[in-house]
């Protein structure tokens, strides 16, 4: 006897329908029955709300639909940029997005993957920094910005192009002494190619550079220091400064305030990540713009693709500049 209150299961509204359990379970999975038993049983699950569980339809199909994103967080721009244009792109192929917020845990990194193991998610696409990550072989995995092995398909912008863009467009626009710039992860990974990329763009135009590299943990006051400490009779020693985020950029610009250099008439800034003001609007400096949308496409596309072993190892979209009123040359009409 059904208890009370309890949801309402597919044999309820196969007596409400008066048709047998099979001719339910067919229409509920799309199956072709006839037109009047398919209207009785659709009356029926209207009536009394049944709702189809399609995660146990999923399990028994050896399919959840479901595909777990391991991000840092949400708070940063490009993040958030790429978590909303993944999920857009799982959604468009009727998946569903189990989002981990890892806070850049190593650990916590690891017992996510488990977690969506355990759920029997359709596979895993993962910006992560743990360099001993597990993951096992049956469960599909595309990575961001680290190669994590030649059977982990690694999707990336043209990190290396992206810096020697940076400086080329330095050089264009004036500059003679300028500064890299780079806070961020010891790991190996892509990104790290933007710093390679700016001194083959500085050796290439004849450009003067100086080095400021920090690793994650350490003082912002280092950068404030070095800034300082190149300012001769009030002015800054460098021209024109590259950011490897946009993030820094805008550390950077407030410490350059702070200094009495103003931008872009006494230093050039250029950040890399394309971060816009509430997430459309205008470039929050000028920057090398990462094809945001088209690296969760080429994510969701490779992981959503049957044989993964014919998936290239490293997959690397072009970047472009994008003015951001940083730099001096004047914004395109």
């Amino acid at each position: 006897m059904k208890k009370e209150n309890s949801a309402p299961t597919m044999k309820d509204v196969a007596r409400e329908a008066g048709v047998a359990l099979g001719t339910v379970s067919k229409v509920v999975n799309g199956l072709p029955v006839g037109d009047s038993y398919k209207i009785r049983v659709e009356e029926a699950i209207r009536k009394l709300n049944y709702q189809i569980n399609s995660y146990a339809q999923g399990l028994k199909a050896s399919k959840t639909h479901t595909v777990a994103l391991l991000i840092p967080n949400t708070l940063e721009p490009f993040y958030a940029s790429l978590t909303y244009h993944i999920n857009l792109a799982l959604l468009k192929r009727k998946y569903r997005m189990l989002l981990c917020s890892t806070d850049y845990d190593s650990n916590l990194e690891q017992e996510y993957v488990a977690m969506a193991q355990q759920n029997k998610v359709d596979g895993i696409i993962g910006l992560t920094y743990n360099p001993d990550l597990v993951i096992e072989e049956t469960t599909p995995f595309i990575a961001i910005d680290r190669s994590m092995g030649p059977k982990i398909p690694c999707v990336t912008s043209d990190n290396f192009a992206g810096g020697q863009l940076a400086a080329e467009k330095l050089a264009d626009l004036g500059c003679r002494k300028v500064a890299f710039l780079r806070w961020g992860s010891s790991l190996t990974n892509e990104p790290n190619k933007r710093k390679a990329g700016f001194e083959n763009g500085c050796l290439a135009r004849g450009l003067s550079y100086e080095m400021k590299i920090i690793n994650d943990g350490e003082p912002y006051k280092e950068f404030e220091d070095f800034l300082a400490g190149h300012i001769i009779n009030g002015k800054l020693a460098f021209d024109g400064i590259f950011c490897v985020t946009d993030t820094l950029a805008h550390d950077i610009l407030r410490t350059l305030k702070k200094l009495g250099q103003a931008v872009p008439g006494d230093v050039q800034v250029i950040g890399f990540d394309g971060t816009r003001h509430f997430g459309n609007k205008a470039y929050t400096c000028s920057t090398i713009v990462q094809p945001v949308s088209e690296i969760a496409e080429m994510c969701v596309e490779l992981l959503t693709q049957e044989n993964m072993l014919s998936k290239p190892p490293l997959v690397c979209l072009p970047v472009s500049y994008a003015y951001g009123g940083t730099t001096s040359e004047m914004p395109e009409a």
